[in-house]
């Protein structure tokens, strides 16, 4: 019985100390969610060049900006190469967006628990401000996920960064 009280308070004093729990959210009627360390609000919804639909939200915590892009395809890719080079295009695209002048490189072949199919790629991008960001986008040829975290100057990665970023689920999962 100690061990369990014990244990119990270990677990709670775990919590405490981050003062933050994961808490799953829907992105808008996408059909969507994401695992979040803080309350993004509601999504905003509004439409790219082409007719896709294009969620966005964000929130801070622990003097970091969690963010997420999600992107509902006007039409479906096929799933592998080609979606995942449509997926490059947009975190390009997105790179004049966030005024990025500094990146690592794609990292390409990262896979999401629950969806074998996924395609994954990772960067470090730094803005002319000096902002240090990690992405993670996913695509599943239908959608495309970007994930990021943002931070003021540089950016001292955690594990509970990585699970951020591998927190996206898509519809059915």
């Amino acid at each position: 019985m100690k061990l369990l009280y014990l244990t119990l308070a270990l677990i709670s004093g775990i919590f405490s100390a981050t003062g933050q729990y994961m808490k799953k959210y829907p992105i808008g009627v996408s059909g969507c969610s994401v695992y979040m360390f803080c309350d993004p609000g509601e999504f905003e919804k509004t439409y790219s060049e082409d007719s896709s639909i294009v969620y966005t939200g964000e929130c801070e915590a622990d003097s970091l900006k969690y963010g997420v892009i999600c992107v509902k395809l006007n039409e479906s890719v096929t799933v592998g190469n080609d979606a995942e080079e449509l997926m490059i295009s947009y975190l390009d695209y997105l790179k004049s967006v966030f005024e990025i002048t500094q990146a690592a490189g794609y990292g390409k072949g990262h896979t999401l628990n629950g969806k074998p199919d996924a395609r994954g790629v990772i960067d470090y991008w730094k803005d002319k401000e000096g902002n240090e960001r990690k992405i993670k986008s996913w695509t599943d040829g239908k959608f495309i996920a970007v994930m990021y975290i943002m931070s003021k100057g540089e950016l001292n990665e955690t594990e509970k960064m990585n699970v951020f970023l591998n927190g996206f689920r898509f519809p059915g999962m």
